[in-house]
């Protein structure tokens, strides 16, 4: 059975579960266009989706921010649809065997500082940059998303943080263990083997204060430098680039090779006739 949303979307496969609710692909029914669809409950204890869209709006026109195109509530779930977008940096990590090379590392990063930098321009916190269930504290200032991404960009380098994978009895216990060893972790012993770069950059985002406005341009001179000094060309060939088309080369090897067995079988049997 065919389920239509806002009269415009067909849906299609569940994509995921979040806090919220959950996720779907669906279809414009006249263009086919896919886009994401994100379903709450009206009954839920703690709406999201509201929030989200209307900060979506607020931060509408900038690079890299999906852009809405319905909300609203039909039945026992709100709605709202929007891009559809690919997998995560996470999903891209794994499929790299859980480490990015520092070429990649250094684009990202390009990347990232300038969605943050935005972000905070329309006085904004993401309040969430985090490689895994990393937690910097209840109150956070854009120091704290400057700095979060200092250690996602050690995360890819390493592989793992040193706060990763603590045990404890609750979540107030994990999260003060974790601040516990992010304190008692120095920036030189975290970006031990990294470039002298990645050092500078956490000890500049430390000494800011919580009400300092970041200088953004420093950082991503400083990730800059690095880049040229490596010789490194900024072609947008990331390390799951290659990945994916050394996939699509075994894919196509795997035809050819399909091929030729099937032919070769034919030619085999006229053979014998």
């Amino acid at each position: 059975m065919e389920i239509r949303v806002a009269n415009k979307y067909t849906l299609g496969k569940k994509l995921g579960s979040g806090s919220f609710g959950d996720i779907y692909v669906a279809k414009d029914i006249v263009t086919m266009e896919e886009f994401a669809v994100k379903l709450e409950s009206t009954r839920s204890k703690h709406p999201q989706l509201l929030y989200e869209s209307k900060l979506y709006k607020m931060l509408g026109g900038g690079i890299g921010v999906p852009k809405v195109y319905w909300y609203g509530i039909e039945g026992d779930f709100t709605i709202m649809v929007l891009d559809l977008l690919g997998p995560s940096l996470e999903d891209l990590f794994t499929l790299c065997n859980r480490k990015f090379s520092l070429k990649t590392v250094l684009m990202t990063a390009d990347q990232m500082l300038n969605r943050i930098e935005y972000v905070h321009s329309k006085h904004f916190i993401h309040r969430d940059i985090k490689p895994d269930n990393f937690l910097i504290g209840i109150e956070q200032s854009r120091r704290d998303d400057i700095e979060a991404l200092g250690y996602v960009l050690m995360y890819f380098l390493r592989g793992s943080l040193p706060w990763q994978g603590l045990k404890a009895i609750s979540k107030k216990d994990k999260y003060d263990k974790i601040m516990e060893k992010k304190i008692s972790t120095s920036v030189e012993v975290l970006c031990r083997n990294a470039s002298f770069e990645f050092v500078t950059y956490l000890n500049y985002c430390r000494s800011l204060r919580f009400e300092d406005r970041p200088d953004y341009t420093y950082l991503r001179r400083l990730l800059k430098d690095l880049f040229i000094r490596e010789g490194f060309t900024y072609d947008f060939l990331f390390d799951w680039t290659c990945v994916y088309a050394s996939e699509k080369d075994k894919k196509k090897m795997l035809e050819n090779k399909n091929r030729f067995d099937q032919t070769a079988d034919q030619e085999g049997r006229v053979k014998q006739n």
